[in-house]
């Protein structure tokens, strides 16, 4: 093991996909794999500004190693030709907003689940030796036993879990169907910076920073905190170990902590009792909220060797410097969905 938290890879990643690469941990897995000097393509979202995401807080020394690609993952023929030539396909493309996926299920699932179908289809074609699919804890809804281990029964409470869950079959298909050397990774509530501030631990750190009180939805709920580079370093755990091909790997820290918790928490690294209050346009349909998740990470542990590195409390102090040195950009209290 080294200070990483993963042992070293048994195979060679060759070039390297990522896709949803301007996002929150996409940045982030580019960043991690350029450092480790593999070869990087990027996938992005094309628009009109030619807007690369996140990719654009990455060392310049870094950034200038990787290959970026503008494009769209419901696009079927430029995913073939986006993911030829190689080797290793880590996917992170995803709308990931659960507020949004009420407001447009169809485009959650023909970019969750048709575009990770595309992927599949490419990597199938093209002859990639290891494709890595990143998933989400909120495919196994309200936990019905904790820890939650991989076996764990699949509930899709919202639009988004649904269109994971479908994406998630698709990729067991690929792999039992066509012998796809794939693999699904399920990280539970992943946290850092870039982060979006629809996200709970920023929403509760700008406001924490800048507001007189915290709204929030539910406070009761219970979530498994991970650190976004431990994160990101699992996956390309998972990408260079052997004999996990077929197989679903929970990542998590395998503790909880309850959202009215994690914002007291908060408060104390920023100096703050916090005033709490509940605001309706944060909560969730009742039959839609996932009560609780905890985690049962040990499958990834003994797979690959990784375990996560950064406490929550020593990952919370980083992101609210990334936040504080940020500045608040908008009305701290807006709700962004």
């Amino acid at each position: 093991m080294n200070d990483s938290g993963r042992g070293p890879l048994s195979r060679r990643l060759g070039r390297c996909l990522v896709t949803g690469a301007g996002g929150f941990i996409g940045s982030h897995v580019v960043q991690e794999l350029a450092r480790d000097g593999h070869e990087v393509r990027a996938l992005v979202r094309y628009t009109s500004h030619g807007s690369e995401g996140w990719l654009g807080e990455i060392a310049a020394d870094l950034r200038s190693s990787v290959d970026v690609v503008h494009g769209d993952v419901r696009d079927p023929d430029q995913m073939r030709r986006v993911v030829g030539g190689c080797e290793t396909v880590l996917h992170l493309a995803a709308l990931i907003g659960i507020p949004y996926s009420y407001d447009s299920p169809r485009q959650n699932l023909e970019t969750n689940a048709i575009g990770t179908m595309n992927l599949l289809e490419a990597a199938r074609a093209t002859g990639v030796e290891r494709f890595v699919h990143t998933s989400s804890s909120e495919v196994y809804g309200t936990a019905q036993y904790v820890p939650i281990d991989e076996d764990h029964p699949l509930v899709g409470q919202s639009p988004y879990s649904a269109t994971k869950i479908a994406a998630d079959q698709l990729v067991v298909s690929y792999a039992r169907a066509f012998e796809l050397p794939a693999l699904i990774v399920r990280p539970f509530n992943t946290f850092g910076p870039r982060q979006s501030m629809r996200a709970v631990v920023p929403t509760i750190i700008v406001q924490a920073l800048w507001s007189e009180q915290v709204r929030l939805g539910t406070l009761s709920t219970t979530r498994d905190f991970t650190f976004v580079t431990d994160t990101a370093r699992a996956l390309i755990s998972a990408a260079g170990a052997e004999g996990v091909e077929g197989e679903v790997y929970n990542l998590g820290c395998g503790e909880e902590i309850s959202i009215g918790d994690l914002a007291a928490l908060i408060g104390k690294l920023v100096g703050r009792e916090l005033t709490l209050e509940s605001d309706e346009a944060r909560l969730r349909p009742g039959a839609s909220e996932v009560e609780r998740l905890l985690s049962d990470p040990s499958r990834a542990r003994a797979a690959f060797g990784w375990s996560p590195q950064i406490s929550l409390r020593d990952g919370l102090g980083r992101t609210i410097e990334w936040i504080r040195a940020r500045g608040a950009h908008r009305s701290v209290e807006e709700f962004v969905v």
